[in-house]
């Protein structure tokens, strides 16, 4: 599924929001897409972990972390995991950690900065709701498109 997000907003315009260009890239794969599942928490990775140990199926996984630049919500351990279980990529709107580590697994991974420190283990937050970033509502199963241009989300598949 070669694309590129530009040639998307400009056969698509109607059809698409882009994202602020708040994130930084990291993971082997600069380009991924894929459908939407969304996880709402606070320095707490925990509902992280359970979606990326489920199917991925090419979806994208969007983490809506609350912007927190105080703790890493996505490790190499975690990246590991999506890989392992067919995730196409991971964005969060917070930190992740081992960068060095990501940059060599094939998954395209977008976040705000890294973060050297863990997230805390509670387990608290929300699973598959419409979140809001970025100037963009991501809402699961609408499709999220990011490479070297940036990141922008459809409700409909242009790509397919």
């Amino acid at each position: 599924m070669p694309f590129a997000t530009a040639d998307l907003c400009d056969q698509h315009d109607d059809q698409i929001k882009v994202a602020e260009p708040i994130f930084r890239s990291y993971g082997a794969n600069l380009a991924f897409a894929g459908r939407i599942a969304t996880v709402k928490v606070f320095e707490d990775n925990v509902l992280v972990r359970q979606a990326l140990a489920e199917k991925g199926e090419g979806r994208v996984l969007v983490v809506d972390g609350g912007g927190s630049l105080r703790c890493a919500l996505v490790g190499d351990q975690l990246a590991v995991l999506a890989r392992d279980n067919a995730w196409s990529g991971i964005v969060v709107y917070g930190c992740i950690r081992d960068s060095a580590a990501i940059d060599k697994i094939a998954l395209g991974v977008r976040a705000l900065a890294t973060h050297p420190l863990k997230s805390i283990k509670k387990g608290a937050g929300d699973r598959n709701i419409p979140v809001t970033f970025a100037g963009v509502t991501f809402v699961p199963d609408q499709y999220l498109y990011a490479d070297g241009d940036g990141v922008i989300v459809s409700a409909v598949d242009l790509a397919g």
